[in-house]
C-alpha cells in the first residue's frame, strides 16, 4: 500500500473513532450511532407560561454503521391528572450517502417510522424526513426535517431543526482519555400542527462532553406565537 494510503486510512480511522458527541438539543435524530453501540437520553422540558413539566426517555441502537433505530417516549410530570403519558415514537435512519475527509465529515440520512398512541383516545401517525450533519474542525450543522401523517382522526403534524454547534474548548480535538468538550449551541426550530400557523423557536444551549457522556441544557423561546418560552435540561449516555 503506498504511503499517502496509509496516512489517509489513519486518518479517516481518527475521525471515525473519535464520533462527535455533539448534537442539537432539540432533535435526537443526527447523532452517530456505530453498529452495535447504544445511546440513551433523559431530558426535563420546562415551559414557563403552560407551567408544565415533561420528562423524555430516549435510545438509539446501531443496527450498522448506516442503519440506526430511534426510540421516544414523553411523560408529563406535572400538572397531573389523566394521559400524562405521552406517544411512543420509533424512526428508522438510513444514511444514505456519507463523505470523510481529514478535517470532517458530511452525510445525509433518511428517516422513517411511526408514532404509536398509548391510549385509545389518539390515532397513529407514519412520520418520514431527512437529515444532514455536516462536521468540520471546530464546528457541525444539523438539519432535519420531519413529517407527521395523521391517520384517521389524527391531524397531520411537522418540524424541523437547524442546529449549529461549535467546541468553545479545546481549540483542538482532545484525547479522550485525558479530556473533555464545551459546546456551544444555537438553533432554530419550527414545530407546525394542521390547522394552526407553525411556531418559530429559537434555542440557545450549552453541552459538556466526554467520551461516554454528555450533559447539556438550554433555553427556548417563541418567536412569533405565545412568545413561550420553556428550559432544557438532559444528559446522554453512550455505550
Amino acid at each position: 500500500m503506498k504511503k499517502t494510503n496509509v496516512i489517509s486510512a489513519i486518518c479517516l480511522g481518527l475521525i471515525a473513532a473519535n464520533p462527535a458527541h455533539g448534537m442539537g438539543l432539540r432533535s435526537f435524530v443526527a447523532l452517530p450511532v456505530e453498529s452495535g453501540g447504544a445511546v440513551i437520553r433523559f431530558l426535563i422540558e420546562h415551559a414557563n407560561d403552560a407551567n408544565t413539566d415533561i420528562f423524555m426517555a430516549s435510545s438509539a441502537y446501531g443496527l450498522s454503521n448506516y442503519q440506526t433505530l430511534l426510540f421516544t417516549m414523553p411523560y408529563r410530570l406535572s400538572p397531573g391528572g389523566e394521559n400524562q403519558l405521552g406517544d411512543f415514537s420509533a424512526l428508522y435512519r438510513h444514511t444514505l450517502w456519507q463523505q470523510d475527509s481529514f478535517s470532517g465529515t458530511t452525510r445525509l440520512a433518511f428517516l422513517g417510522g411511526a408514532i404509536i398512541p398509548t391510549t385509545d383516545e389518539r390515532d397513529t401517525a407514519l412520520q418520514a424526513g431527512l437529515v444532514i450533519t455536516h462536521f468540520k474542525g471546530r464546528h457541525e450543522i444539523d438539519i432535519d426535517a420531519l413529517y407527521q401523517a395523521g391517520i384517521d382522526k389524527r391531524t397531520d403534524s411537522g418540524r424541523y431543526d437547524i442546529s449549529w454547534q461549535y467546541r468553545l474548548s479545546p481549540s483542538e480535538h482532545p484525547d479522550w482519555g485525558i479530556a473533555s468538550e464545551w459546546h456551544s449551541v444555537v438553533e432554530l426550530n419550527g414545530r407546525w400542527q394542521q390547522g394552526n400557523k407553525i411556531t418559530q423557536q429559537i434555542t440557545l444551549g450549552l453541552q459538556w462532553v466526554s467520551q461516554k457522556w454528555v450533559i447539556e441544557g438550554g433555553l427556548v423561546s417563541e418567536l412569533n406565537r405565545d412568545k413561550d418560552s420553556r428550559y432544557i435540561l438532559s444528559t446522554r449516555f453512550h455505550f
